[in-house]
């Protein structure tokens, strides 16, 4: 799994941009893997200058594309997703030591990008519009048609499948896309999604994939070439890209951030309870815009709860994930860990009770849990993005429905318990954009349309037929067989 010297300089992405071909960058910035600190690769460095000559030429490839047939675009997905199936090791290997994913976090996120892949390939012959009654004689109809070249700003959590999650659906509605990487994870977040589809067969021009950072970043936003924009990422960065592409009344999607409870009722199964809470809160390292951010205990059941939970947490390993004894790999740079931590101390001192974890070895947090968290401590009302569960207790539903939706954010929720229909009508009475009965907050597939309401996301949704409405906009053709008369 470590990369060597020999391996680097085989990579086409050395130094390079990726806009249909492999093209040398003017500048260069050094990808560093988060658990040693060392450099595993080096990749081209993106200006605006190059946004501009992307933009220009992902114009005129789109043209080209868009008036491909439905079977010709889908091709390319397949072949994109049976190349990745066959090799999935072409992404894992990055994924790793990039993005700090345990193993088996990134054959999981290599699963999903190959779902991603499948679905788009039949989004390509979906119907794309509907005849529509008129009071005249003539044909009415309104169908799908591409932005023309779409903006993808992505993160760099899971930055294989949340690149793929908008590019790919763009593509196939038949727009181009410009995608800008989180510049922490260049590769899998996007040259090695170019390597594939390039590979793959897909027409150069169509995918420029641009590491850079936030200036570049601003300049996508901006840029009167791009009237879609998809970014993934955290809500302050969310409300900055909607405050500054609103007045140029640009389409823009923006899936944000989560503090996505965990309510345990008084009948679930403590064990089991534990397990899912666990995996909701420390898979990746809590980083994860669904990761399980409260846990919501009934009283009765709260002691044997935390204590079952902080007994995971203290035996599972944490360590360089290239390592596969390693599940719990590093937070992703020193910044990031400081702020868990500050979270951390400060709901220790507003009188949470350390149960598990609370430290940490260079980038390696250890899995944490607090217990009686106040329900005013910044570990229970912010977004912590690291591997910490806090614990706070109800007495009653209708306080645990009031405090989940107390929260700006509505991303994710989940509901254990032995009464599933009862959860299924409480479900009612919860805002969030997905709500999971009997499984942790962490869920995603390419079929559902998935997106946040309230702080966690505005815009489009992402997932088979939500993204073809997401990637095109609506067009009225009407037709007559003759000229139609009128009195002037």
């Amino acid at each position: 799994m470590t990369l060597t010297e020999a391996q680097q300089v085989t990579m086409p992405w050395d130094g390079a941009l990726f806009d249909g071909t492999w093209k040398a960058a003017a500048s260069t910035v050094d990808v560093v893997a988060p658990a040693t600190g060392q450099r595993i690769a080096t990749v081209g460095a993106a200006g605006v200058d190059d946004l501009d000559a992307a933009v220009r030429s992902a114009t005129e490839a789109q043209k080209t594309w868009a008036a491909l047939t439905y079977d010709q675009r889908a091709k390319v997905f397949r072949r994109a997703s049976a190349l990745l199936a066959e090799d999935p090791d072409r992404l894992v290997r990055w994924l790793v030591p990039e993005s700090g994913s345990g193993m088996g976090k990134a054959q999981f996120e290599v699963g999903l990008v190959v779902a991603e892949l499948d679905e788009c390939a039949g989004i390509t012959s979906l119907p794309y519009g509907e005849l529509l009654r008129s009071s005249k004689p003539r044909l009415s109809l309104a169908r799908r048609v591409p932005f023309g070249v779409v903006g993808v700003i992505s993160p760099f959590n899971f930055p294989a499948i949340l690149s793929m999650r908008s590019v790919a659906p763009a593509l196939a509605a038949g727009n181009a896309v410009i995608l800008k990487p989180d510049p922490r994870t260049p590769i899998s977040g996007g040259l090695a999604l170019a390597e594939l589809f390039a590979e793959a067969g897909l027409p150069a021009g169509l995918l420029h994939v641009l590491p850079a950072g936030a200036d570049v970043g601003a300049a996508l936003v901006a840029h009167p070439g791009v009237p879609c924009l998809s970014f993934t990422g955290s809500t302050a960065a969310g409300r900055a890209i909607g405050q500054a592409a609103g007045p140029l009344l640009k389409t823009v999607h923006l899936e944000l951030g989560g503090n996505n409870a965990l309510l345990v009722l008084p009948d679930a199964d403590v064990d089991a309870a534990a397990s899912a809470g666990a995996w909701g809160s420390f898979l990746h390292q809590g980083q994860i815009c669904m990761t399980t951010g409260r846990h919501l205990v009934h009283a009765s059941i709260a002691q044997e709860y935390t204590a079952k939970l902080a007994e995971k947490a203290r035996h599972i390993p944490v360590g360089d994930p290239t390592d596969p004894a390693n599940p719990l790999g590093p937070i992703i740079d020193e910044r990031q860990r400081d702020k868990v931590h500050a979270l951390v101390t400060a709901s220790v001192e507003q009188g949470a009770t350390l149960a598990a974890g609370g430290e940490y070895d260079g980038l390696f947090y250890r899995p944490t849990v607090l217990a009686d968290v106040p329900k005013d401590a910044p570990a229970f009302t912010e977004e912590i993005f690291g591997p910490v569960a806090p614990v706070t207790t109800y007495e009653t539903v209708e306080e645990a429905l009031e405090i989940i939706n107390s929260s700006e954010y509505g991303l994710s929720v989940a509901i254990l318990t032995s009464d599933a229909f009862k959860a299924f009508e409480l479900a009612a009475h919860i805002d969030s954009g997905a709500v999971h009965i009997n499984d942790q907050t962490v869920d995603d597939e390419a079929v559902i349309p998935f997106g946040g309401v309230k702080a966690s996301g505005v815009g489009g949704r992402f997932g088979a037929r939500a993204s073809l409405e997401s990637f095109t906009e609506v067009q009225w053709v009407t037709v007559q067989s003759e000229i139609e008369r009128y009195p002037f």
